[in-house]
This record gives C-alpha cells, sequence and structure tokens, in this order.
C-alpha cells in the first residue's frame, strides 16, 4: 500500500513472541509504505509458550498475511481443531463439546434449538450434540476442512493446535522477510516527551536510542510501556475469575491417535488442559493458589498426564483481569501487557489478534493520533474482554459441583450483572443475549448452557410443531447425514499426513 510519497510512520514494537511476532507483522504486511516497522526484545527474556489452542479467526489472520497453512503447520507442528471437549464441569462424570460450529438449522427465524427443546421435551430428541457437524468429526477423530458452500459440510469451522515456541520463531522469519527490522536488546529506560507524556524512546542496554512514533507493548504481564511508563490502570477480575496459576508439563504421545480437539478436565482447585501437537502432548492445571498450593498443583499434573514426560513441570504466575484503557498517549497494548484472561476458551491469541486488527483499522493518519480513535480503540478492547470474562466465568459458575472448596466457591459467588442477566434470560425464555460485534455468539453459549444441565424454563412462542412424529423424523434424518457425512472424511491424523510432506516425530 503507498503513502503517496509521505514519511512512514515508525511502529515500535516491545517484545517479541507471540503476540510482538504478530503484531509487527500484521502492521507490517496490511499497511505496508505508510510504516517503518522495529520490533525490540531480548533473547535473554523467555516468552510465556507452553503448547496454544487457537480459535478460528486466527485462520483469516494467517491467510491475511499469504502464509500457506501447509507451511504454517508443518513448521509449528500443528494439529487442526474442531473445539473443545469440556469434562466433570456441570458434574463428575459430565461431559459435552462446545464446537466450532452450529447445531442444525435456523428454521423460519427460530434457533434449532428451540424446536430440539420442544422435541426434547416429548422424548423424541437425542443430546443436542447429535446434530453438530463438529461435535461429530470431533468424536469420530475425523477431519476435513469444511466446504465453500451452504450444505451440511460447511456448517462446522475450524482453528489450529500448535507449539507456541515454534509460532513465533516462525512468525519472526516471515515478519522479517516482509521489511520488519529486528534489534537485540533489553530496555533500560523509557523516555517521554515532558509536555505530552508520549513515549519517544527506548534506551537498550547496549547503549542503542530507539525513536519512534507509535510504540505496541507486548513486554507481557510486565507491561512496560502501557502499565509502567504511561500508566495504565489494572481492573482486576481475581473475584470472579480466582485461577491464577497453571503448572505447564509437555508429555510423549501415549497412542497414535491424534484428537482434532483440545480437552479441558475439571480438577478439585481448577481445570487441566491436554493440547494434542504432531510430536507431542501439551499438558497444565489451571488453579487458584488460593485453594491448593504448588507442590500439589504440580503432583496433580504428573499423576494425571498419559504419556512419558518431557520436562518438570513449570510454574506460570497471572493474574485476571485487563487495563482500563488499552490505547494510551501513543501506547497500545497487545497481549498480556493489556489483559489476561485464563485459557479456558483458548482466547489469548484471538485477544492479541484483534488488538492488532483494531489498531490497523484505527491506524493514525500522517502519524496523528486522534482523541476519538483512541476511545474507539478502547471500548472494542473493553467490549472483547467484557464478554469473554462473562463466558469463562459461567464454565465456573454453572455447576452443581460441591465436592471441593474451590468449586463450593465459584458455584455460589456472586457473578457480574452482565453475566447474571445473560443468565436470566436464558433461564426464562431459551434465549441468548443478541450482539453484533465480539467473540461467541449463540452456539457457543448453547453449548455451555445445555452441556451443564442448565435448561430454560421456556422457548420460543413462535414454535409450533403440529406433526411431532415429522420433527422426530426430521431431526433423526438430520443425525443420520451427519453421520454418513462424518464417515466420509480421513482420519484426523491421515488427513495432516496428506497435508504435510511429514508430521513432526514423536518424541
Amino acid at each position: 500500500m503507498s503513502n503517496g510519497g509521505a514519511k512512514p510512520i515508525h511502529v515500535i514494537v516491545l517484545g517479541g513472541g507471540t503476540a510482538g511476532w504478530m503484531a509487527a507483522t500484521g502492521v507490517a504486511v496490511m499497511l505496508g509504505e505508510q510504516v517503518r516497522v522495529t520490533l525490540v526484545e531480548s533473547e535473554d527474556i523467555g516468552i510465556v509458550g507452553v503448547g496454544e489452542a487457537t480459535l478460528p479467526h486466527l485462520r483469516s489472520f494467517v491467510e491475511s498475511l499469504g502464509i500457506n497453512e501447509s507451511d504454517f503447520m508443518r513448521e509449528t507442528h500443528a494439529t487442526y481443531k474442531l473445539g473443545i471437549d469440556f469434562r466433570d464441569f456441570g458434574k463428575i462424570g459430565d461431559s459435552y463439546i462446545h464446537p466450532f460450529g452450529s447445531f442444525g438449522e435456523e428454521l423460519a427465524g427460530i434457533s434449532f434449538h428451540h424446536y430440539w427443546l420442544a422435541a426434547q421435551q416429548r422424548g423424541d430428541a437425542g443430546p443436542i450434540s447429535d446434530y453438530s457437524m463438529g461435535v461429530a468429526a470431533a468424536v469420530a477423530n475425523r477431519f476435513r476442512p469444511p466446504a465453500n458452500d451452504h450444505t451440511l459440510g460447511s456448517a462446522y469451522g475450524y482453528a489450529y493446535q500448535f507449539d507456541a515456541t515454534l509460532f513465533g520463531p516462525y512468525m519472526r522469519t516471515f515478519a522479517i522477510s516482509k521489511g520488519v527490522e529486528r534489534i537485540e536488546g533489553k530496555v533500560i529506560e523509557v523516555q517521554k516527551d515532558t509536555e505530552t507524556g508520549n513515549v519517544t524512546t527506548l534506551l537498550l542496554d547496549n547503549g542503542q536510542c530507539i525513536n519512534g512514533d507509535l510504540f505496541v507493548d507486548c513486554s507481557g504481564f510486565r507491561s512496560m510501556l502501557l502499565g509502567e511508563a504511561v500508566g495504565a490502570e489494572w481492573e482486576d477480575w481475581s473475584h470472579w475469575l480466582p485461577c491464577d496459576r497453571a503448572v505447564a508439563m509437555p508429555c510423549a504421545a501415549a497412542s497414535e491417535i491424534i484428537e482434532p480437539y483440545t480437552r479441558a478436565i475439571a480438577m478439585p482447585a481448577g481445570w487441566r488442559w491436554r493440547i494434542p501437537l504432531q510430536h507431542r502432548v501439551g499438558n497444565g492445571y489451571v488453579y487458584a493458589s488460593s485453594f491448593i498450593d504448588d507442590e500439589k498443583a504440580a503432583d496433580a499434573i504428573v499423576a494425571a498426564v498419559e504419556g512419558t514426560s518431557l520436562a518438570d513441570p513449570r510454574i506460570l504466575k497471572f493474574r485476571a483481569g485487563r487495563r482500563k484503557n488499552s490505547f494510551v498517549k501513543n501506547v497500545i497494548g497487545v497481549g498480556l501487557a493489556s489483559g489476561f484472561l485464563e485459557p479456558l476458551e483458548s482466547t489469548s491469541i484471538y485477544l492479541a489478534q484483534m488488538a492488532i486488527t483494531y489498531l490497523i483499522e484505527l491506524f493514525p493518519k500522517d502519524g496523528k493520533i486522534e482523541n476519538a480513535d483512541r476511545a474507539e480503540f478502547n471500548r472494542l478492547v473493553d467490549m472483547e474482554y467484557d464478554r469473554i470474562r462473562d463466558f469463562l466465568i459461567l464454565h465456573y459458575h454453572a455447576t452443581t459441583r460441591d465436592d471441593s472448596p474451590f468449586w463450593d466457591h465459584v458455584r455460589t459467588m456472586q457473578v457480574p450483572d452482565s453475566l447474571a442477566g445473560k443468565i436470566e434470560l436464558w433461564k426464562r425464555t431459551g434465549r441468548i443475549a443478541k450482539y453484533s460485534e465480539g467473540l461467541f455468539y449463540d452456539a457457543s453459549w448453547i453449548a455451555v448452557f445445555l452441556g451443564q444441565n442448565i435448561l430454560p424454563n421456556g422457548i420460543d412462542p413462535r414454535v409450533s410443531v403440529p406433526d411431532p412424529g415429522g420433527m422426530a423424523r426430521a431431526l433423526s434424518s438430520l443425525k443420520h447425514a451427519i453421520d454418513m457425512e462424518v464417515a466420509t472424511m480421513p482420519d484426523h491424523r491421515a488427513y495432516l499426513h496428506s497435508r504435510s510432506e511429514r508430521l513432526a516425530p514423536q518424541l
């Protein structure tokens, strides 16, 4: 993209890793000659990478950069992901999959789940998961990309599961090939304009001074620019999301099966993840340190993994919340520098990606940052965080478990008014609050509400089933069609083989 001969805006990205290299690449590729992008990172500072599960939105980001999916998956040892398998959340013994796709099809402008509820009350319907292509394929360990049409084979989406320690370096190589300048060094001082308060210069430990126009803070939890330099206030959400630590430990795969989904299994003081990659399995226990100590949490994940451990358990500390403003002065926070929500629904990379997208959409013309642009950026980011926060809290609060102090606490705690309203609307009418922006639409909320046994008292009054037998036959036909479609899909591992010259060797 040409900038008409004007001097390019110098964008400084502080911090590498996933968020930093995504930001640098996105800005460089999408804005072209309008910008000059420099990323500053230190090899002495590690990244918080334990094996990333993502959402389907990352696919469009990767595609928009011109990255070949097969190359990307091979280099990051990635697998495909059709959803998340939740176990023991509503009560011990329960399980359900939150798929990337719909349940059934809308009929006469009315959501499928209302018809399903009516049939289910008569005993004419199976579990709602029977009517999801994404769930059926995940359970069968099969995968094929959705069709580009409006047939049954297009009623689902997919994401990636990849090695985060490989994703950052992969993006680094790609970014540099697109003109991003990388500077090695540790920031020891942040200099600001005495009149405006804008950041002007990063002073490195090797004596270099890095001057810029717009600064993107990807420095992680430290939030060196957004939090420390320009003083963006932190809003703590730990009273709603008490998990504040994770202990991670990769292991070798215990079988040849590579599941096309992430697994989340409830634990006495939180939950643990299982992320199958091509070459290993990522494991971790997300927990509340006020309910279990680090040593017991580490012992729990060691006991839970299915294969031979490949590293000692590693403790990660965090806190749930966000900056009250993610765009202050000429600094924009992306990723952990802006906020953190635990990885229960694999939203971390999405939150970084959406901030990058909003930055590009609202990029200051001629380098002049307008207050209206800051306000709109902050509104959009706040909306994303707030809605994801409510969705995560629902997983904990919508439970009947009282078998441990942790689960008794989250079951009985007071939730945000915004979530309480959504729960009340569902219980009373079977409706999902509508919105046009943000993450997690109807199917996602339906998956969790029904998966955790929260049935509504009412359904859409427009639902009329004059022929219950015909509805039962239609549901049976839909399930049969889904099963037949899934039967034509290749095994997930076989499909990975077909898309890559080789699978990454198992360790």
